[in-house]
């Protein structure tokens, strides 16, 4: 009895981390800046801000992109336009943060 809950358990152990897997596969970051809205401040392509004081994001070191929006989320950046952005970074997590920034990072 007990080999056959162990093996229940590792299957849906096993199922759980495929699923995992499947979703982390389909974080494809061109999506997920448009799920995301940053493509309501940022352009379509991250190369024409609303605003002329926002920030051209294509081309951007990944890590850098990465960093400012980890800071706005915590709260340790909140200058300029920040605000505007700290009431939507409460929808991205870190993994979609870097698969935004790693896409955002490829365009010129």
């Amino acid at each position: 009895m007990f080999r056959q809950f162990r093996r229940t358990t590792m299957l849906v152990a096993a199922m759980i981390l495929a699923a995992g897997a499947g979703q982390a596969m389909a974080a494809d970051g061109a999506t997920l800046y448009k799920q995301k809205t940053c493509i309501a401040c940022h352009g379509p392509d991250g190369k024409k801000p609303l605003l002329p004081e926002y920030p051209r994001l294509a081309g951007q070191n990944a890590a850098y992109i990465v960093r400012q929006m980890q800071d706005i989320k915590s709260g340790a950046r909140a200058n300029g336009n920040s605000a505007a952005m700290k009431g939507v970074m409460h929808l991205v997590n870190d993994e979609e943060m870097q698969a935004i920034a790693d896409w955002l990072s490829g365009l010129n």
